[in-house]
């Protein structure tokens, strides 16, 4: 696994040392705010990232990802949506949500199993058998450009990864019921 920083609650250069601790600590954000946010940092194999533990085991909506952003974008993304899922808002594969930050929109596609090891490691944690559902929070570049447009700067493809089997939106098709 690779190394947890759970920025949520801890001081942000706190590493959780083991399976147990980070365990204890999921449990322990659940029961108080309803779920988890575990942050991966940057490193030499791609864009750091953020994920939720115990939407699904907690309200009963899937668990979210977001690649490639700043930790407290990420943390806030992820928030927001467990918020708004848990209180009955559905999101639809390649819908445009621009209410979750100011002038950003996002949008939202499913994630293949195959993704979960290496996303979604410590949630296996709470779900040893990886049964639960998952969703991506696709964010454009600041001028609008999503990973899979051909106008997307060099490398953004590669920061945030769509986390499909073909690594490109499954769900839905972009520009005609996506963006």
């Amino acid at each position: 696994m690779s190394a947890v920083t759970a920025e949520t609650g801890l001081d942000s250069d706190h590493e959780l040392a083991s399976d147990e601790e980070l365990r204890e600590w999921i449990v322990a954000q659940a029961e108080q705010r309803g779920n988890a946010v575990i942050t991966v940092p940057t490193d030499d194999h791609g864009a750091g990232y953020a994920f939720t533990v115990c939407a699904w085991a907690m309200h009963g909506v899937p668990e979210a990802v977001v690649v490639g952003l700043p930790v407290e974008w990420a943390t806030v993304l992820l928030d927001a949506y467990v918020d708004r899922a848990a209180t009955g808002e559905r999101f639809e594969y390649g819908g445009r949500y621009d209410d979750f930050f100011d002038g950003v929109p996002v949008t939202f596609e499913k994630v293949a199993t195959g993704h979960y090891p290496e996303f979604f490691g410590s949630a296996f944690l709470v779900y040893p058998e990886g049964e639960f559902p998952a969703v991506q929070i696709i964010v454009p570049t600041p001028d609008g450009h999503w990973p899979w447009s051909p106008d997307a700067p060099e490398g953004f493809r590669a920061w945030q990864p769509v986390l499909t089997v073909s690594g490109a939106p499954e769900s839905w098709t972009p520009g005609t019921d996506g963006p």
